[in-house]
């Protein structure tokens, strides 16, 4: 069989379509994005194969000349990709958002190709609401999700996570940051970019933290990484900040409890190994998205939703110490958590493509 994958902007997009293309070996697969993206860097180093077509965001904001010469650039990557399908001649295209695989998806509509839209956000954004009328299926991470799309097209497979977070070690992160295993862990997770008001709030409740008995594994992002350690000044033995790691999934499986934003990429992780969580949305995420895809987590007993703007370390200490200190609270979570979790998305999703392709 052979697959188009595209999907780019954010690492959002890029990995969960490089999760389903690990599902389907022995396939012949293409990756198609835009050569300004971080896919152009990404896809190759991942070993796919990796065509680039032009795109451009499209703003409502932008002054009118730029709104028309994105409109301009889009068209001619609707052309472009026209030309790379009509090529490669793919039996089922996958798309998973962004501006980057607007126009792919666009082009194999009008060709008629059968096409797959994943969703990944519990709020979808315009183009894939768009794009699924030309969809064959449309394939889910929350079931909420289904009310914005035709339902005979909906299917809900989950957000596909890496392979290797399922087979992480958490010694190896123990060993890194020498991390205790008969005390709890607190990851903050404020990704790449860390997250200013998860910082404050960490560096507010430091002491108070410590003297529960946690031990802080904190990402605060590699421009943040520098001012939280000024502010620290010598770490308390318990306390680990970095800017960024590699290895998120033996972080991850060496924690107990997550405080992080709620990306649909982040909460499917911390679901995959059933970890609890303590979720404060982006306020300005389009749509208000990540509080909906912090909804779905929150009804099912797995995590507590927490506003960033009435997030301080006061508050952080009382929602770390509930679920800490209150009999059974912590398992419960635990398993609702995994109740929650989709490590099988990925799979979810191949076996998908290989549906509409008529492969099975």
């Amino acid at each position: 069989m052979k697959v188009l994958l595209t999907g780019g902007g954010t690492g959002g997009h890029i990995y969960p379509a490089l999760s389903v293309a690990r599902c389907l070996r022995g396939d012949e697969l293409l990756y198609v994005g835009t050569a300004a993206g971080p896919e152009a860097r990404i896809v190759p180093a991942q070993g796919l194969p990796f065509q680039a077509v032009p795109s451009r965001k499209l703003s409502r904001r932008g002054a009118p000349h730029v709104l028309v010469a994105a409109m301009a650039v889009n068209a001619w990557g609707v052309l472009s990709a026209m030309g790379l399908l009509r090529r490669f001649r793919p039996d089922v295209v996958l798309g998973t958002g962004g501006f980057a695989s607007a126009a792919v998806m666009m082009a194999a509509g009008l060709l008629r190709l059968p096409t797959v839209v994943h969703e990944a956000n519990s709020v979808p954004g315009r183009a894939n609401v768009l794009l699924s009328r030309f969809a064959r299926r449309v394939a889910l991470t929350y079931a909420d999700t289904a009310r914005y799309f035709p339902g005979e097209k909906t299917v809900v497979t989950g957000m596909p996570v890496r392979e290797d977070l399922l087979t992480a070690d958490p010694e190896r992160a123990r060993a890194r940051y020498t991390l205790c295993p008969d005390q709890p862990t607190l990851l903050v997770c404020g990704g790449s970019q860390g997250a200013e008001s998860l910082n404050r709030a960490v560096l507010q409740a430091l002491p108070e933290l410590g003297r529960a008995g946690l031990q802080i594994v904190h990402q605060t992002g590699k421009d943040k990484y520098d001012g939280v350690v000024r502010e620290v000044g010598t770490p308390p033995p318990f306390y680990h900040p970095f800017a960024y790691e590699d290895d998120m999934p033996s972080l991850l499986a060496a924690g107990t409890l997550v405080l992080c934003r709620g990306g649909s990429s982040t909460l499917a992780e911390v679901t995959a190994l059933g970890l609890p969580a303590i979720v404060v949305p982006l306020p300005t995420a389009v749509a208000d998205h990540q509080t909906g895809n912090a909804q779905a987590l929150v009804g099912a007993g797995a995590a507590v939703l927490v506003r960033d703007a009435e997030l301080d370390g006061e508050r952080l200490v009382r929602e770390v110490r509930g679920i800490l200190e209150e009999p059974g609270r912590l398992d419960r979570m635990r398993a609702a958590s995994r109740q929650v979790g989709r490590p099988d998305a990925a799979r979810r999703v191949a076996d998908l493509l290989h549906e509409v392709a008529g492969k099975r």
